[in-house]
């Protein structure tokens, strides 16, 4: 298991962009767009890979991890 599997990490449609945006909440500010959702995605993991890589290069705590904790479901009952 890969160590950004710990992060969750969203691709959203932005109309205001008018691309799709890929987070990650809880490990870096920022992100990705374009057009392909997939692809973002795809980036989106590649930078929370390269973060985790920064994190450790640094000798710095990695974030609390952002997933398991059911956040779909959580977000949904807000909507």
């Amino acid at each position: 298991m890969k160590e950004s599997t710990r992060y969750a990490k969203i691709v959203e449609w932005s109309d205001a962009d008018g691309c799709y945006v890929g987070s990650c909440p809880g490990l870096f500010y920022g992100g990705c767009h374009g057009d392909d959702e997939r692809k973002v995605f795809d980036e989106l993991c590649k930078i929370a890979e390269e973060m985790i890589t920064l994190y450790k290069r640094d000798n710095k705590p990695l974030p609390p991890r952002t997933s398991g904790k059911d956040l779909a479901n959580k977000l949904q009952d807000v909507a």
